[in-house]
C-alpha cells in the first residue's frame, strides 16, 4: 500500500482544486494549458534525470510503482503535471481579477 501514497497525494491535490475549475477555466483552454505545462515538464524532467543519474536525488521503491518512464517514475511525471495545474487553478480562481 505504501507504493500508492505518492499517487494518492497527487489525486488529493487534483480533487481539492478541481472545483476551482468553475471559476478558473483552466481545463477549458487546453492550448494555453499545454503551453504553460510543456516548459515546466521539460525543465524539471531534465533536472530530475540529471540529479538522479548523479546520485543527488533518488526515488524510493517503497513509495513508487516501479514503472519508470524515460528514467523517472510515473508518479514523478504526474507530479510535473498535477502540481502546476493545481497551482494554476488556484491562482486563476483566487488571484487578481484584472489579470484575466
Amino acid at each position: 500500500m505504501d507504493s500508492l501514497q505518492y499517487l494518492g497525494l497527487l489525486f488529493a491535490c487534483v480533487a481539492i482544486t478541481l472545483p476551482l475549475e468553475r471559476f478558473a477555466r483552466v481545463y477549458r483552454r487546453p492550448a494555453r494549458l499545454a503551453a504553460t505545462l510543456l516548459p515546466v515538464v521539460a525543465v524539471f524532467a531534465v533536472w530530475d534525470e540529471i540529479a538522479t543519474v548523479r546520485g543527488d536525488w533518488w526515488f524510493s521503491a517503497r513509495f513508487t510503482l516501479r514503472a519508470p518512464v524515460l528514467g523517472l517514475p510515473v508518479e514523478e511525471w504526474l507530479f510535473f503535471l498535477v502540481v502546476p495545474v493545481c497551482a494554476l487553478l488556484t491562482y486563476e480562481a483566487l488571484g487578481p481579477r484584472d489579470a484575466r
